[in-house]
């Protein structure tokens, strides 16, 4: 039986576009991925880039509006810039209106300014000096598994510190992880109660008919809570596909049943691009690398460069972004197919979420709709 796809959206901004425009594409894409067959349409949340997707609860809402049956959700909400409170009232505002459709996606991504604050492991951008066995690339029964990326590669940290500086109130302390969620659990089941011992009650929010999920890249505190407490779990592997892999299975080794699951549920997401041919895929890719290097450089994702026009990578900057290069699915239908089908039989999961990135936007709902009829949603959904 062919498992289930879905879409993960940043709401991408093409060099000479716009973001109010990258929004309605947004729209645009959600619409037409409820037509194709796609189960889920979920949003990213970056902030002071060139994605749209920044107030992605709010983007939430505005797709849940605009389409009547695709779940919709946050892939995933950074809980580091959020209280509890409002991301429950948020998704329960939401939920009231289009009830049952909702996915709340829980990362991490926001308690991790310690981290990024060290200085680099590798002045300059120096390469790490890597083992000869564990930082060799691996193909496990086709699917490519890069060593981990360094951050210490990443030399201006400046810019991502300063946003986190940015998204919270001075001298505000983010709860550690475990313990938000246990927060967002608690509001949502109606059982919160303050540090004080006072019963509180979100309204609206508690009973809100949302799935609870956790979101991450590594065999880490993410993976191993969403086992503990028996959640569905993402991993995302077309943002770092050097341990997602063990992300998956720290994920199954921690499992325990609970109420909202008897077993194990995985989603991985992969970076695709689908074309009628495998070199008009390869050249809509083209500037994947420089959106990539954008990133890891420490300037945040850039406009999405234009294949027609611009300037190829030099090595240097290609050898920092070559595991993703190597990681993504590009082709034709049938190409990328067989791909995903690798990730999916090596890591065993229950669905893949796929996310396509091209700079014109016809091109990526092209891409979209040729993997859907190559997999079928369309016939299995009318089956």
């Amino acid at each position: 039986m062919t498992i289930p796809l879905s879409i993960l959206d940043l709401a991408p901004i093409s060099a000479g576009s716009t973001a109010q425009q990258a929004l309605r594409n947004t729209i645009d894409l959600a619409q037409h991925a409820e037509q194709w067959g796609y189960r889920r349409y979920w949003l990213a949340e970056h902030h002071f880039v060139s994605v749209a997707s920044s107030s992605s609860i709010t983007l939430i809402g505005l797709v849940t509006a605009a389409t009547t049956r695709i779940r919709v959700g946050s892939a995933a909400v950074q809980v580091g810039h959020h209280t509890s409170a409002s991301i429950v009232e948020a998704f329960g505002t939401i939920d009231a209106l289009y009830p049952g459709r909702l996915d709340l996606g829980l990362g991490r991504s926001g308690h991790r300014r310690t981290q990024f604050g060290a200085q680099p492991a590798h002045p300059k951008g120096g390469h790490p000096v890597v083992d000869t066995v564990t930082g060799r690339t691996e193909v496990r029964d086709g699917v490519v598994v890069p060593p981990p990326f360094d951050p210490g590669r990443i030399t201006d940290r400046s810019r991502f510190i300063a946003s986190l500086g940015a998204l919270q109130q001075q001298g505000a302390q983010a709860p550690d992880f475990p313990d938000q969620v246990d927060e967002v659990r608690a509001l949502l089941n109606g059982t919160y109660k303050s540090a004080e011992g006072i019963a509180l009650h979100a309204v609206p929010g508690e009973g809100a008919q949302v799935e609870l999920w956790l979101f991450g890249s590594t065999a880490s505190e993410s993976a191993e809570l969403a086992g503990k407490l028996g959640l569905p779990f993402a991993a995302a592997y077309h943002v770092s596909p050097g341990t997602a892999l063990d992300a998956v299975a720290a994920y199954r080794a921690a499992f325990r049943p609970s109420a909202e699951l008897a077993e194990p549920y995985v989603v991985i997401s992969a970076d695709v691009v689908v074309a009628p041919d495998d070199g008009r895929a390869q050249h809509l890719a083209a500037t994947y690398g420089h959106w990539v290097h954008s990133i890891r450089s420490g300037a945040g994702a850039a406009d999405y460069l234009d294949p027609d026009s611009a300037t190829p990578l030099t090595p240097e900057q290609r050898r920092l972004v070559d595991d993703r290069l190597a990681t993504q699915f590009v082709g034709s239908p049938r190409t990328v197919v067989e791909r995903l089908q690798a990730l999916q039989r090596v890591t065993g999961a229950n669905e893949l979420l796929v996310t396509s990135i091209t700079h014109r936007h016809e091109d990526r709902l092209e891409s979209h709709r040729l993997l859907a009829d190559a997999w079928g949603l369309r016939t299995a959904r009318a089956a």
